[in-house]
C-alpha cells in the first residue's frame, strides 16, 4: 500500500465531466468579461467567499465582479493547466473542484505566467451550479 496518491482518476464521472464544462464555462465569461459580465456574475453565489493569496479575503459578490470589471477585463486571459483538474462529490451539496491555471496580463507582454492553483466548491441549486467559495493562490 503506497501512501502516496497516483494518478488522480475521478470517483464520479458524470460529475466531474460536469464541473470541468462549468470551469471551462466560466472561465469563457472571465476570459471574455468585458462582453458577458452580467453571465460571469451569475456563476458567483449572493454570499460567495473568495480567497485570495495576494487581495485578501471577500465574501461581496459586489465586490468580486467590480474587482473583475476593474482589474482583468480587457486586460487578463486564464489559461487551465491541461489534466490538472480534480473533482470530489460532497454529499447533498456539490462538488469541490481543486486544479492549476495561469494568467496572461497584456499589460506585462514580457511576464513569464506560472501555474497557480485554485480551488472551487460548486453548490448545486436545483439545475443550477453556484460558485459558493473561491481559493485563489499565485
Amino acid at each position: 500500500h503506497e501512501l502516496m496518491p497516483g494518478k488522480y482518476i475521478p470517483d464520479d464521472q458524470a460529475l466531474y465531466d460536469k464541473v470541468v464544462a462549468l470551469d471551462s464555462t466560466f472561465f469563457n465569461t472571465y476570459n471574455n468579461c468585458s462582453l458577458m459580465l452580467d453571465a460571469y456574475a451569475d456563476f458567483y453565489a449572493e454570499d460567495v467567499e473568495f480567497y485570495h493569496d495576494k487581495g485578501g479575503f471577500s465574501n461581496s459578490k459586489k465586490d468580486v465582479v467590480e474587482g473583475t470589471k476593474n482589474n482583468v477585463c480587457g486586460k487578463v486571459t486564464r489559461h487551465l493547466v491541461p489534466g490538472s483538474i480534480e473533482v470530489y462529490p460532497i454529499k447533498d451539496y456539490g462538488a469541490i473542484e481543486f486544479g492549476f491555471h495561469y494568467f496572461r496580463n497584456n499589460q506585462e507582454p514580457d511576464a513569464k505566467p506560472h501555474p497557480a492553483r485554485f480551488v472551487i466548491i460548486w453548490k448545486q441549486e436545483g439545475e443550477k451550479w453556484k460558485i459558493k467559495k473561491v481559493v485563489s493562490l499565485h
